[in-house]
């Protein structure tokens, strides 16, 4: 037996006992080690609606983004137009074959987080309909895309409007349970909400995931997972020769799907932390039903008990935020006079922040006409989707467990959440930043708001830099012992102000914002805070519309993020290496929208992820593909190309097939080495049809790769070497590859040397000398 065949994941063998496959268990070393025993299925159509976002290497991921429309014609002189060559370019202008796929991405996932609490009448009647996670689990998959237009006001009475605006629903006691540790140990934690109060439990009691994400290792495990299900269900040859005229074409520039899916999980699940407001409530949905008798009085209770109760937030969130309150009307049952009785008399005691949500108490059953399938969250956390696999993976039952709801309660559903997005949450916002800008902001704008920053770093009624006190001077109001603002302190105040901003796409004014608290941050020595400041600047500047010169993106942005790495992983006792990891993976792919002379930039930004050991294998496998797509973007100018870095990015895309193939990735492997010999630009092919490059080391590294992928890509469908009953397939199979290889022009043409040759083994090495020193700093903990 080889290191490769060692190495390989197989398909695991369904257990003699059925019913113990079904049964959760209760401690696990980690979610990758319980789910790599786990029955695999290829035809469970269940799974294949996890996995359909990942499923095709195509390279484009449905419904991920819009590619903005680019000229086809390359510049080849150095008189013509240089909006995409000189690193000025907005992000409506992007280089050719560039997506801004991943702007979209960024902007979608920095949104409002609104929190849902029911009474227990409420959530007893959307168990009913199939939904177990109650009304949270109904409101989630809507609140990720507003139907229709949003149109938001900025700083300057400017009214934009936005087709991909969306929020977060959240649950009341997400901020409450702290993060499960992202080390080796981890642990896929499960809790149960069972908060009591006046009005009964709060929610079913149901064991559901943590919802928090911020967990790299268990990013990487589930892009792991999503990997395995491609390599073993899509290494038919035959279908994909006779499947890859239809499949779109895939340019140098063009994202992994699995890369995004790595971006999407790292902006999943935003924890509560004091250094951002983004994950803290804007607003908070309290819904009561009909049935009860007394409605009024049972949204008291529910506010009192998240108010003030077992369900306040934590001391550094701000608790006086909008609440918006819901009358469940069942449409089967009760009583419509009535219930519009109730709702009347709710407006005038809480305000015009009130909805009538009319739903059917019957579950739906997908045979039924007007049936509509339940979308999936398009957001959950990586621990959330790694044990919905594994929910999925151990039950008997291979039919899609997702509920279905009828037509008249998607359009209720949809109208509720755009009513509460486009009348609350959006114009509470609006007048939030305004008023925090003409009380707050302008002041610290003004002369004594300047003359007191001085004298808070210079006079020695400040803080002063020679002192040994644990704590700051008297006029800091920063907390060093918690770490943390109050949350009526002005700089709590302005910092609300730069997220609210961001969240509502007004980057100028959060950009001036945060440039602001960054000194502040700095001279109370709030390390965590600063880096978040300088992150979130760095973030505003690259998504702003106006043009960056590659001066100020070296004065300002480049040292932006590199504070903001340095304060996350040196400046603490406890480095946060989720963050320093955010800053760098959104900076990179904001960078590669600014141009040619930005991907260096971005480049560096990368390769830099790589070197400080903050990813784990699968994370700098694909953070090397990520190199070369920097770097390829790059055109030059002129005839020659001057000032292209293609060959460099030919040289990383080997180099990311190489780090595929040790992670026995055979398909990933082999798109990496087909976008290198494309990058080479060597279509010149001789007698024997294989591609040749210049030079004979070149040629026989390249050949030898190609013979280790083929290799691979037989031995995970079920070739072992030295079955003699299978050589007859195995050359069968080799001879179809050959054909394939014939008719396809394409380079992949060396590979009909292997017949009759089994595949070399595999030295399944260590990935990196980086990763082995960064691999004790991976501790992903928050406070």
């Amino acid at each position: 037996m080889t290191p490769l065949q060692d190495a390989t994941p197989k398909p695991p063998q369904y257990p003699a006992d059925l019913e113990a496959s079904m049964v959760l268990p209760k401690q696990r070393a980690s979610p990758a080690s319980s789910l790599a025993s786990l029955p695999y299925r290829r035809s469970n159509p269940s799974l294949q609606k996890l996995f359909e976002s990942t499923a095709s290497i195509s390279g484009s991921r449905p419904s991920s983004g819009t590619a903005t429309p680019t000229a086809s014609v390359v510049p080849s002189s150095v008189f013509s137009q240089a909006s995409t060559q000189n690193g000025t370019g907005t992000p409506g202008s992007l280089p050719p074959g560039v997506s801004d796929e991943h702007r979209n991405l960024i902007q979608r996932a920095f949104v409002p987080h609104v929190a849902v609490l029911a009474d227990e009448a409420t959530e007893a009647m959307l168990r009913g309909k199939g939904l177990e996670g109650g009304l949270l689990q109904l409101l989630r998959p809507f609140g990720e895309l507003v139907p229709g237009k949003v149109t938001i006001r900025d700083s300057i009475g400017a009214s934009k409007s936005h087709e991909d605006f969306g929020i977060r629903f959240v649950g009341v006691r997400d901020g409450l349970v702290p993060p499960t540790s992202a080390g080796r140990n981890s642990e896929l934690r499960m809790d149960t909400v069972t908060g009591q109060g006046a009005g009964g439990r709060i929610s079913s009691g149901v064991p559901r995931p943590q919802r928090t994400g911020g967990h790299v290792r268990q990013i990487e495990e589930l892009v792991d997972r999503h990997l395995q299900y491609s390599e073993f269900n899509t290494h038919d040859m035959v279908p994909d020769y006779l499947n890859h005229k239809e499949a779109p074409s895939q340019s140098d520039t063009s994202s992994s799907p699995f890369h995004t899916l790595y971006l999407r999980r790292l902006l999943s699940g935003l924890p509560v932390v004091s250094h951002e407001t983004f994950a803290h409530p804007v607003a908070c949905v309290i819904a009561v039903s009909s049935r009860h008798p007394n409605p009024t009085e049972e949204i008291r209770k529910l506010y009192a008990l998240q108010h003030d109760g077992a369900l306040r937030m934590p001391q550094f969130v701000e608790n006086d935020y909008l609440r918006y309150y819901v009358l469940v009307h069942d449409e089967e049952t009760g009583d419509i006079a009535h219930s519009n009785q109730t709702f009347e008399s709710m407006k005038r005691h809480f305000g015009f922040h009130c909805h009538l949500l009319r739903l059917k108490s019957q579950q739906c059953i997908p045979s039924d006409d007007d049936s509509v399938r339940l979308p999936i969250c398009e957001w959950m956390s990586a621990a959330e989707e790694l044990a919905e696999i594994q929910k999925r993976e151990t039950t008997d039952d291979i039919s899609d467990p997702t509920p279905y709801l009828p037509d008249s309660d998607i359009t209720a559903i949809r109208t509720f959440v755009r009513e509460l997005v486009v009348q609350s949450v959006v114009p509470n916002m609006e007048r939030k930043v305004a008023t925090w800008n003409e009380q707050v902001l302008a002041r610290r704008r003004g002369l004594s708001g300047r003359f007191m920053s001085l004298s808070k770093r210079w006079t020695p009624f400040g803080s002063s830099r020679n002192s040994s006190s644990p704590t700051v001077g008297s006029s800091s109001n920063y907390d060093s012992i918690q770490e943390f603002y109050r949350p009526d302190a002005p700089e709590a105040l302005m910092r609300k102000l730069a997220d609210y901003c961001f969240m509502l796409r007004d980057f100028k004014l959060a950009l001036s914002t945060y440039d602001i608290l960054r000194t502040d941050f700095n001279n109370d020595k709030a390390w965590r805070h600063y880096a978040g400041a300088v992150e979130m600047a760095a973030l505003s500047a690259l998504l702003s519309t106006s043009p960056l010169s590659s001066k100020t993106r070296t004065e300002n942005i480049d040292s932006w993020i590199e504070a903001a790495v340095y304060s996350y992983t040196d400046r603490q006792l406890k480095p946060t290496p989720y963050y320093a990891l955010r800053t760098l993976a959104l900076g990179l792919e904001l960078l590669r929208l600014r141009g040619s002379s930005a991907a260096d930039d971005a480049a560096r930004w990368a390769s830099r992820i790589l070197e400080t050991g903050i990813v784990g294998p699968v994370g700098h496998a694909l953070f090397t593909e990520r190199i070369s797509t920097c770097y390829s973007i790059r055109t030059g100018i002129g005839s020659m190309n001057l000032g292209a870095r293609r060959r460099k990015a030919a040289f990383w895309s080997v180099l990311a097939a190489e780090t595929w193939l040790r992670l026995s990735k055979a398909l990933q492997a082999e798109r990496c080495l087909d976008t290198a010999l494309r990058l080479y630009n060597f279509n010149t092919e001789n007698a024997s049809g294989a591609v040749k490059l210049p030079f004979p080391q070149m040629q026989a590294f390249i050949d030898d790769l190609r013979q280790q992928i083929l290799g691979l890509r037989l031995e995970i469908r079920g070739f072992e070497e030295g079955d003699e009953g299978e050589g007859d397939a195995v050359q069968q199979s080799l001879m179809v590859e050959e054909a394939t290889e014939t008719l396809d022009k394409s380079p992949r043409a060396h590979r009909k040397s292997l017949i009759g040759a089994p595949p070399p083994p595999i030295d399944v090495g260590p990935l990196s000398p980086m990763l082995e020193r960064g691999e004790g700093r991976r501790d992903d903990q928050f406070e």
